[in-house]
């Protein structure tokens, strides 16, 4: 069936949501880097960054569950292929400056379509567990700034974020 006009390929031409069929794609390496961040009080943050948060090492646990998380992203996300991801890498550091944590996932594999959406749900889950080892001391956090940085391989190519 064609695709949906536009460039909406979730689509088809008569407007039904589908999978996409990538079978025809080439195989190529994929990369995507995603960011966010969650900001706090600066108490909360002396917390995490000290060790004493009751539910153990906030940034281990958060790096811990955002792997989970890429790798358990088309049981999530409805139209997502589930791909053989080669690496996820998550980068997770205490910015008093914010005050909180921000947060980048960096997901590859080698296959037909992109890992944009591992890596979104790698740095919203890494935000989420912050959020979840900490809210007993400051449940008015925020996450926020979940955007793709980085996307690299397949037709469309290169994209960086300004």
């Amino acid at each position: 069936m064609p695709e949906q006009p536009g460039g909406l390929t979730h689509f088809d031409a008569k407007g039904d949501a589908h999978m996409v069929d990538v079978s025809a794609k080439p195989v190529t390496e994929r990369i995507a880097t995603a960011e966010c961040h969650i900001s706090m009080t600066p108490q909360t943050l002396e917390i995490a960054s000290e060790g004493r948060a009751k539910k153990g090492d906030v940034l281990s646990v958060a790096r811990l569950a955002g792997i989970m998380g890429a790798k358990r992203t088309a049981d999530l996300i409805p139209l997502c292929h589930p791909l053989p991801l080669s690496k996820v890498a998550l980068d997770l550091s205490f910015d008093p400056d914010l005050p909180g944590v921000r947060i980048k996932a960096t997901v590859k594999t080698t296959g037909r379509t992109g890992v944009e959406m591992e890596a979104l749900t790698a740095a919203s889950t890494a935000a989420l567990t912050v959020y979840d080892m900490l809210k007993a001391v400051d449940r008015a956090m925020q996450i926020g700034g979940l955007r793709v940085i980085l996307k690299d391989g397949g037709k469309s190519g290169r994209y960086s974020a300004t």
